[in-house]
């Protein structure tokens, strides 16, 4: 089924302010709220979770400045694998309780607290399993591999899972209730306020949401459930990234701590300053030199590009400063739409270190030419003359 348009999902237009925004999301989110639902029919309940999730998704990109110009721009296949966002953006990576958390305040959303997606399905917060935190880590790569793309070995320090107890944390596998949210996997609390009582539920931080903790901690990993290791692997750097671009890879970050899943792993791209080059976009920018004499009198010169040198014409009478565009040699799309351009700038380069010979002939040559051979000199002395002749009447 086709997905519907973000701006439809949550009733808005698209010159809605974020405040807007947020209202419309959080107008949704109470009506979708499981604990409308707790008396429903599974299919109701059912209907209720696609719709929550499909709001949710919508504000993820519409909240966000970046994501919602990109979606403005090339609509839900900015998000699909080779899309512009793409690489940040998972639209099934949230979760309910933070984001009842940040719109309402307080963990609660003014209802009798919530307890995170299990409310829709039935099943009790005690079965949630907190994953492992996610990890960051910026990869250096040159403009020439951004353009071709790469394969490159990265190695990182993590916490993985203890070899010993295989992440549970208990010796021998041997588990027993949490003493301290008697085996619920969540603490409550009341507030009063000046709208009554508001509860809110945090995660148990002894079981960490399992409603189990070890009855002997593994004595190599200290309960933890997990032990320091050092992970090597190979990756795929698409043609066409950009610095700043992120890769996601699920599962690859650190281990759990009650034998949940795995965090992600997130590679930052950095790439290096080049020696010739500038990036913007799919673009790339160079300076070229050329003599006085070429300028003046036409010829070619070799410009460098990521597939090797190619000759171009420059024009007779070149100034300095002159754009000249060569047609798909710039950076790779990672959307698919064909290669940038490389912009060539001309810089006329004076001479130096003549000898008195080459001064004469230069002198020579000067006193040769008139005005039609300087039009912007003799523009710009007639502006001069106006311009004084202008003051003194």
């Amino acid at each position: 089924m086709a997905k519907r348009d973000y701006y439809e999902v949550l009733g808005v237009d698209k010159n809605a302010s974020e405040d807007d925004i947020k209202k419309a999301f959080k107008k949704a989110a109470m009506k979708y709220h499981p604990d409308r639902f707790a008396n429903a029919s599974d299919a109701e309940k059912k209907e209720a979770e696609e719709k929550f999730k499909e709001v949710n998704e919508a504000y993820q990109v519409l909240s966000d400045s970046k994501r919602k110009q990109q979606y403005d721009q090339f609509g839900h296949a900015a998000f699909e694998p080779g899309g512009a966002g793409f690489s940040d953006f998972d639209p099934n990576s949230f979760d309910f309780g933070d984001i009842f958390s940040n719109i309402f305040g307080g963990g609660s959303s003014g209802f009798g607290g919530f307890e995170g997606f299990s409310g829709f399905g039935g099943s009790s917060r005690r079965s949630y399993v907190e994953p492992g935190n996610d990890l960051r880590y910026n990869l250096e790569i040159t403009l020439e591999e951004a353009a071709k793309g790469v394969e490159k070995t990265i190695k990182y320090k993590r916490d993985g899972k203890c070899e010993f107890c295989n992440g549970t944390g208990a010796e021998d596998g041997k588990t027993k209730t949490c003493p301290t949210c008697n085996g619920q996997g969540t603490i409550r609390t009341q507030q009063r306020t000046i709208l009554g009582v508001m509860q809110s539920q945090t995660i148990c931080p002894d079981c960490h949401g399992t409603g189990k903790v070890p009855e002997k901690k593994c004595k190599h990993c200290h309960g933890t459930g997990t032990a320091k290791e050092i992970v090597e692997k190979k990756i795929n750097v698409p043609a066409g990234i950009d610095d700043g671009q992120k890769l996601k890879y699920t599962g690859l970050g650190e281990a759990s701590q009650n034998g949940g899943p795995n965090g992600d792993l997130y590679i930052v791209i950095r790439i290096k300053p080049h020696d010739i080059f500038i990036r913007e976009g799919e673009n790339l920018y160079c300076e070229v030199p050329i003599s006085y004499a070429t300028a003046v009198l036409g010829g070619e010169v070799e410009v460098p590009t990521l597939n090797g040198k190619k000759t171009v014409k420059v024009p007779e009478g070149t100034e300095s400063g002159k754009l000249l565009k060569i047609s798909g040699e710039g950076i790779k799309s990672l959307r698919g739409y064909g290669k940038g351009d490389i912009i060539v700038k001309f810089t006329i380069e004076t001479p130096k270190k003549l000898t008195d010979k080459q001064k004469e002939l230069l002198q020579k040559f000067e006193e040769s030419l008139s005005d039609k051979n300087y039009e912007q000199k003799t523009s710009f002395i007639k502006k001069v003359k106006k311009f004084f002749k202008d003051v003194i009447d």
